[in-house]
Protein backbone atom coordinates (compact mmCIF):
# COMPACT_ATOMS: atom_id res chain seq x y z
CA UNK A 1 0.00 0.00 0.00
CA UNK A 2 2.86 2.40 0.89
CA UNK A 3 4.51 1.72 -2.45
CA UNK A 4 1.25 2.53 -4.30
CA UNK A 5 0.84 5.76 -2.39
CA UNK A 6 4.40 6.81 -3.21
CA UNK A 7 3.82 6.06 -6.87
CA UNK A 8 0.59 8.07 -6.93
CA UNK A 9 2.27 11.00 -5.12
CA UNK A 10 5.19 10.94 -7.54
CA UNK A 11 2.83 10.97 -10.51
CA UNK A 12 0.87 13.90 -9.05
CA UNK A 13 4.04 15.92 -8.44
CA UNK A 14 5.31 15.20 -11.96
CA UNK A 15 1.94 16.20 -13.42
CA UNK A 16 1.90 19.45 -11.43
CA UNK A 17 5.43 20.37 -12.54
CA UNK A 18 4.53 19.64 -16.18
CA UNK A 19 1.32 21.68 -16.02
CA UNK A 20 3.05 24.55 -14.25
CA UNK A 21 5.71 24.64 -16.94
CA UNK A 22 3.08 24.52 -19.65
CA UNK A 23 1.06 27.36 -18.05
CA UNK A 24 4.09 29.65 -17.81
CA UNK A 25 5.02 28.93 -21.42
CA UNK A 26 1.48 29.72 -22.60
CA UNK A 27 1.03 32.95 -20.58
CA UNK A 28 0.58 35.96 -22.92
CA UNK A 29 3.00 38.87 -22.68
CA UNK A 30 1.52 41.87 -20.85
CA UNK A 31 3.33 44.38 -23.10
CA UNK A 32 2.19 47.38 -21.01
CA UNK A 33 3.56 49.32 -18.07
CA UNK A 34 1.66 49.71 -14.82
CA UNK A 35 -0.11 53.04 -14.24
CA UNK A 36 2.47 55.81 -13.96
CA UNK A 37 2.20 57.46 -10.57
CA UNK A 38 4.53 57.69 -7.59
CA UNK A 39 3.51 59.06 -4.20
CA UNK A 40 5.68 60.61 -1.51
CA UNK A 41 5.38 62.82 1.56
CA UNK A 42 6.74 66.35 1.88
CA UNK A 43 6.10 67.46 5.44
CA UNK A 44 2.30 67.55 5.74
CA UNK A 45 1.84 67.65 1.97
CA UNK A 46 1.33 64.65 -0.28
CA UNK A 47 3.14 64.75 -3.62
CA UNK A 48 2.08 62.48 -6.47
CA UNK A 49 4.33 62.32 -9.52
CA UNK A 50 2.27 61.62 -12.65
CA UNK A 51 3.67 60.23 -15.88
CA UNK A 52 2.37 61.56 -19.18
CA UNK A 53 4.41 58.87 -20.96
CA UNK A 54 7.73 59.00 -22.79
CA UNK A 55 8.72 60.32 -26.19
CA UNK A 56 11.79 59.53 -28.30
CA UNK A 57 13.86 62.66 -28.83
CA UNK A 58 16.89 62.97 -31.17
CA UNK A 59 18.89 64.60 -28.42
CA UNK A 60 22.15 64.23 -30.35
CA UNK A 61 20.68 66.71 -32.85
CA UNK A 62 19.01 68.98 -30.29
CA UNK A 63 21.69 69.77 -27.70
CA UNK A 64 23.85 72.88 -28.13
CA UNK A 65 27.39 73.88 -27.02
CA UNK A 66 28.67 70.35 -27.58
CA UNK A 67 29.19 67.80 -30.37
CA UNK A 68 27.19 64.84 -31.65
CA UNK A 69 30.03 62.43 -30.87
CA UNK A 70 30.37 63.74 -27.32
CA UNK A 71 26.64 63.43 -26.69
CA UNK A 72 26.67 59.84 -27.94
CA UNK A 73 29.61 59.08 -25.67
CA UNK A 74 27.85 60.57 -22.65
CA UNK A 75 24.68 58.60 -23.41
CA UNK A 76 26.64 55.37 -23.90
CA UNK A 77 28.26 55.85 -20.48
CA UNK A 78 24.72 55.66 -19.07
CA UNK A 79 23.74 52.68 -21.29
CA UNK A 80 21.57 54.99 -23.40
CA UNK A 81 21.43 56.03 -27.04
CA UNK A 82 19.68 58.51 -29.32
CA UNK A 83 16.82 58.87 -29.99
CA UNK A 84 16.35 58.91 -26.24
CA UNK A 85 13.16 57.80 -24.47
CA UNK A 86 12.41 61.00 -22.56
CA UNK A 87 9.93 61.21 -19.68
CA UNK A 88 7.23 63.85 -19.47
CA UNK A 89 6.15 64.33 -15.84
CA UNK A 90 3.62 66.37 -13.91
CA UNK A 91 3.28 66.74 -10.15
CA UNK A 92 0.13 66.77 -8.01
CA UNK A 93 0.31 68.50 -4.62
CA UNK A 94 -2.31 67.75 -1.99
CA UNK A 95 -1.99 70.40 0.73
CA UNK A 96 -4.89 68.97 2.73
CA UNK A 97 -7.15 71.81 1.66
CA UNK A 98 -6.24 72.19 -2.03
CA UNK A 99 -5.30 69.93 -4.90
CA UNK A 100 -2.71 71.65 -7.09
CA UNK A 101 -1.29 70.22 -10.32
CA UNK A 102 2.01 71.41 -11.78
CA UNK A 103 1.96 70.97 -15.59
CA UNK A 104 -0.49 68.78 -17.48
CA UNK A 105 1.54 66.84 -20.06
CA UNK A 106 1.08 66.91 -23.81
CA UNK A 107 -2.49 65.73 -24.32
CA UNK A 108 -2.86 65.03 -28.04
CA UNK A 109 -0.20 67.53 -29.16
CA UNK A 110 2.87 65.27 -29.12
CA UNK A 111 1.86 61.90 -30.53
CA UNK A 112 0.48 58.61 -29.23
CA UNK A 113 3.16 57.79 -26.64
CA UNK A 114 2.17 60.79 -24.51
CA UNK A 115 -1.16 62.10 -23.22
CA UNK A 116 -1.48 59.70 -20.29
CA UNK A 117 -1.39 62.14 -17.37
CA UNK A 118 -5.14 62.43 -16.79
CA UNK A 119 -5.56 58.63 -16.83
CA UNK A 120 -2.67 58.22 -14.40
CA UNK A 121 -4.19 60.88 -12.15
CA UNK A 122 -7.37 58.79 -12.04
CA UNK A 123 -5.36 55.63 -11.39
CA UNK A 124 -3.70 57.39 -8.45
CA UNK A 125 -7.07 57.88 -6.77
CA UNK A 126 -8.04 61.38 -7.88
CA UNK A 127 -10.35 62.82 -10.53
CA UNK A 128 -9.60 65.77 -12.84
CA UNK A 129 -12.71 67.53 -11.46
CA UNK A 130 -11.08 67.60 -8.02
CA UNK A 131 -8.10 69.71 -9.11
CA UNK A 132 -8.37 73.25 -7.70
CA UNK A 133 -5.41 74.94 -9.38
CA UNK A 134 -2.96 74.18 -12.18
CA UNK A 135 0.46 75.82 -12.15
CA UNK A 136 2.17 75.92 -15.55
CA UNK A 137 5.98 76.10 -15.66
CA UNK A 138 5.82 77.34 -19.26
CA UNK A 139 3.52 77.07 -22.25
CA UNK A 140 5.31 74.54 -24.46
CA UNK A 141 2.88 71.90 -25.81
CA UNK A 142 4.16 69.04 -23.65
CA UNK A 143 3.25 71.04 -20.54
CA UNK A 144 -0.12 72.54 -21.49
CA UNK A 145 -1.61 70.10 -24.02
CA UNK A 146 -3.25 68.04 -21.29
CA UNK A 147 -5.44 70.98 -20.30
CA UNK A 148 -7.95 70.14 -23.02
CA UNK A 149 -9.42 67.13 -24.82
CA UNK A 150 -11.52 67.62 -27.95
CA UNK A 151 -11.49 71.34 -27.25
CA UNK A 152 -13.02 70.96 -23.78
CA UNK A 153 -11.46 71.62 -20.39
CA UNK A 154 -10.12 68.43 -18.79
CA UNK A 155 -10.01 70.19 -15.40
CA UNK A 156 -13.32 72.12 -15.42
CA UNK A 157 -13.11 73.34 -11.82
CA UNK A 158 -9.46 74.42 -11.86
CA UNK A 159 -7.94 77.87 -12.15
CA UNK A 160 -4.87 77.81 -14.39
CA UNK A 161 -1.93 79.97 -13.27
CA UNK A 162 1.17 80.93 -15.27
CA UNK A 163 3.75 83.71 -15.38
CA UNK A 164 2.47 86.82 -17.14
CA UNK A 165 5.65 86.96 -19.27
CA UNK A 166 4.89 83.54 -20.72
CA UNK A 167 1.17 84.29 -21.20
CA UNK A 168 1.91 87.61 -22.88
CA UNK A 169 4.30 85.89 -25.29
CA UNK A 170 2.57 82.63 -26.23
CA UNK A 171 -1.04 83.84 -26.23
CA UNK A 172 -0.29 86.88 -28.41
CA UNK A 173 -1.71 86.58 -31.94
CA UNK A 174 0.82 89.08 -33.32
CA UNK A 175 3.66 86.85 -32.09
CA UNK A 176 2.01 83.87 -33.78
CA UNK A 177 1.80 85.69 -37.11
CA UNK A 178 5.42 86.89 -36.91
CA UNK A 179 6.85 83.50 -35.84
CA UNK A 180 8.83 81.34 -38.23
CA UNK A 181 6.70 78.70 -39.90
CA UNK A 182 8.32 75.91 -37.91
CA UNK A 183 7.58 77.70 -34.62
CA UNK A 184 3.93 78.55 -35.20
CA UNK A 185 2.80 75.22 -33.73
CA UNK A 186 4.13 76.24 -30.31
CA UNK A 187 1.88 79.30 -30.29
CA UNK A 188 -1.10 77.42 -31.71
CA UNK A 189 -0.74 74.66 -29.13
CA UNK A 190 -0.58 77.16 -26.27
CA UNK A 191 -3.64 79.05 -27.52
CA UNK A 192 -5.71 75.92 -28.13
CA UNK A 193 -4.86 74.65 -24.64
CA UNK A 194 -5.24 77.86 -22.62
CA UNK A 195 -7.99 79.78 -24.42
CA UNK A 196 -10.89 77.61 -23.14
CA UNK A 197 -9.79 78.49 -19.59
CA UNK A 198 -9.26 82.15 -20.49
CA UNK A 199 -12.75 82.32 -22.05
CA UNK A 200 -14.29 80.64 -18.98
CA UNK A 201 -12.56 83.06 -16.59
CA UNK A 202 -10.40 80.21 -15.26
CA UNK A 203 -6.99 81.68 -16.10
CA UNK A 204 -4.99 84.00 -13.87
CA UNK A 205 -1.47 85.18 -14.63
CA UNK A 206 1.02 86.13 -11.92
CA UNK A 207 4.21 88.12 -11.55
CA UNK A 208 7.56 86.59 -10.59
CA UNK A 209 7.91 85.67 -6.92
CA UNK A 210 4.19 85.34 -6.30
CA UNK A 211 3.00 83.18 -3.40
CA UNK A 212 0.31 81.00 -4.94
CA UNK A 213 -0.74 78.93 -1.92
CA UNK A 214 0.58 78.39 1.60
CA UNK A 215 4.13 77.11 1.12
CA UNK A 216 4.00 77.30 -2.69
CA UNK A 217 5.68 80.15 -4.56
CA UNK A 218 6.83 80.95 -8.09
CA UNK A 219 10.45 81.77 -8.92
CA UNK A 220 11.70 83.33 -12.15
CA UNK A 221 13.93 81.09 -14.27
CA UNK A 222 13.52 82.73 -17.66
CA UNK A 223 15.62 81.52 -20.57
CA UNK A 224 13.99 78.33 -21.71
CA UNK A 225 10.94 80.50 -22.47
CA UNK A 226 10.31 84.19 -21.73
CA UNK A 227 8.37 83.31 -18.58
CA UNK A 228 9.71 79.90 -17.57
CA UNK A 229 9.00 79.40 -13.87
CA UNK A 230 10.02 76.92 -11.20
CA UNK A 231 7.83 76.30 -8.16
CA UNK A 232 9.05 76.05 -4.60
CA UNK A 233 6.92 73.74 -2.43
CA UNK A 234 7.63 73.77 1.30
CA UNK A 235 5.97 72.05 4.25
CA UNK A 236 7.38 71.66 7.77
CA UNK A 237 10.83 72.73 6.59
CA UNK A 238 10.97 70.18 3.75
CA UNK A 239 11.43 71.71 0.29
CA UNK A 240 10.76 70.42 -3.22
CA UNK A 241 11.68 72.58 -6.22
CA UNK A 242 9.68 71.68 -9.32
CA UNK A 243 11.98 72.58 -12.18
CA UNK A 244 9.91 72.24 -15.33
CA UNK A 245 12.36 72.30 -18.26
CA UNK A 246 15.41 73.51 -16.39
CA UNK A 247 17.02 70.29 -17.69
CA UNK A 248 16.13 67.88 -20.51
CA UNK A 249 18.90 65.26 -20.77
CA UNK A 250 20.17 64.13 -17.38
CA UNK A 251 22.98 61.95 -18.79
CA UNK A 252 24.56 65.02 -20.38
CA UNK A 253 23.44 68.21 -18.63
CA UNK A 254 24.02 67.28 -14.99
CA UNK A 255 27.69 66.70 -15.71
CA UNK A 256 27.82 69.61 -18.16
CA UNK A 257 25.18 72.24 -17.28
CA UNK A 258 26.56 74.60 -19.95
CA UNK A 259 24.96 72.37 -22.60
CA UNK A 260 21.76 74.00 -23.87
CA UNK A 261 18.99 72.72 -26.14
CA UNK A 262 17.37 74.06 -29.30
CA UNK A 263 14.03 74.38 -27.51
CA UNK A 264 15.48 77.24 -25.41
CA UNK A 265 14.20 80.67 -26.41
CA UNK A 266 17.41 82.20 -25.00
CA UNK A 267 20.09 79.48 -24.66
CA UNK A 268 22.69 81.76 -23.02
CA UNK A 269 20.30 82.84 -20.27
CA UNK A 270 19.03 79.26 -19.85
CA UNK A 271 22.61 78.10 -19.17
CA UNK A 272 23.19 80.83 -16.57
CA UNK A 273 19.91 80.02 -14.81
CA UNK A 274 20.54 76.26 -14.87
CA UNK A 275 24.01 76.65 -13.31
CA UNK A 276 22.63 78.86 -10.57
CA UNK A 277 19.74 76.51 -9.77
CA UNK A 278 21.98 73.42 -9.79
CA UNK A 279 24.43 75.13 -7.46
CA UNK A 280 21.64 76.17 -5.08
CA UNK A 281 20.09 72.68 -5.04
CA UNK A 282 23.42 71.02 -4.27
CA UNK A 283 24.19 73.58 -1.56
CA UNK A 284 20.80 73.53 0.16
CA UNK A 285 20.16 69.80 -0.22
CA UNK A 286 16.45 70.11 -1.00
CA UNK A 287 14.50 67.80 -3.29
CA UNK A 288 14.06 68.64 -6.97
CA UNK A 289 11.58 67.37 -9.53
CA UNK A 290 12.11 67.62 -13.28
CA UNK A 291 9.57 67.34 -16.07
CA UNK A 292 12.00 65.39 -18.23
CA UNK A 293 14.02 63.46 -15.67
CA UNK A 294 13.36 59.74 -15.82
CA UNK A 295 10.03 59.12 -14.03
CA UNK A 296 9.26 59.94 -11.25
CA UNK A 297 11.99 62.51 -11.73
CA UNK A 298 12.51 63.38 -8.05
CA UNK A 299 15.81 63.39 -6.17
CA UNK A 300 18.75 65.40 -4.83
CA UNK A 301 21.81 67.00 -6.42
CA UNK A 302 25.40 66.74 -5.30
CA UNK A 303 28.52 68.27 -6.82
CA UNK A 304 30.66 65.90 -8.89
CA UNK A 305 33.90 66.81 -10.72
CA UNK A 306 33.11 70.03 -12.61
CA UNK A 307 29.37 69.35 -12.68
CA UNK A 308 26.69 67.63 -10.65
CA UNK A 309 25.28 64.19 -9.93
CA UNK A 310 21.60 63.32 -9.49
CA UNK A 311 20.54 60.95 -6.69
CA UNK A 312 16.96 59.64 -7.20
CA UNK A 313 14.66 59.34 -4.20
CA UNK A 314 14.68 56.02 -2.39
CA UNK A 315 11.48 54.05 -3.06
CA UNK A 316 9.06 53.65 -0.15
CA UNK A 317 6.22 51.14 -0.06
CA UNK A 318 3.33 51.20 2.37
CA UNK A 319 1.70 54.21 4.04
CA UNK A 320 3.35 57.62 3.72
CA UNK A 321 4.94 59.14 6.81
CA UNK A 322 3.22 62.53 6.69
CA UNK A 323 4.35 65.00 9.35
CA UNK A 324 1.67 65.68 11.95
Amino acid sequence: MLTIRRSLLGAAVASTVFLAGQAVADAPLAEKQAPGYYRMALGQYEITALSDGTVKLPVDQLLLNTSVDHIKERLANHYLSAPLETSVNGYLINTGSKLILVDTGAGSLFGPTLGKLADNLRASGYQPEQVDEILITHMHPDHVGGLVADGKMVFPNATVRAASDDADYWLNKDNLEQAAEGDKGFFQGAMASLNPYVDAGHFKAFKDGAELAPGISAEETHGHTPGHTVYRVESDGQVLMLWGDLIHVAAVQFAEPDVAIKFDSDPKTAVVVRNAEFDRAADKGYLVGGAHLSFPGVGHLTTADKGYSFIPVNYQAGDLDLAK
